[in-house]
């Protein structure tokens, strides 16, 4: 069973920063590539960052140079970490796994940056 927890959401000021962490199933989390998305109220769904097995990473242009994707494995987990925040960082971020042709998801965590 695919499992994706995300935690680390909350409220911040402009400027500042937050790291959210997504905790995945051990099972899946050496063998494939993870993700973030975010999604504000309307809104498709847009890729954030993105992160190979082996440490490859690729960033929306919104936020490179502010965003930084890492991966432990040894605790499974995947971080984003959220610096220079700006008000339009404001959504619900959600982690992701693509396994074949299914998109697996975590229950998302907001972040809401205050202006």
């Amino acid at each position: 069973q695919v499992q994706l927890v995300e935690s680390g959401g909350g409220l911040v000021q402009a400027g500042g920063s937050r790291r959210l962490s997504c905790a995945a199933s051990r099972y899946i989390f050496s063998s494939y590539a993870m993700a973030w998305y975010r999604q504000t109220p309307g809104n498709q769904r847009e890729l954030v960052a993105s992160i190979t097995t082996s440490g490859a990473t690729n960033y929306a242009d919104s936020v490179k140079g502010r965003f930084t994707i890492s991966r432990d494995n040894a605790k499974n987990t995947v971080y984003l970490q959220m610096n220079s925040l700006k008000p339009e960082d404001t959504a619900v971020y959600y982690c992701n796994v693509p396994i074949g042709t299914m998109d697996y998801w975590g229950q998302g965590t907001q972040v809401t940056v205050s202006s």
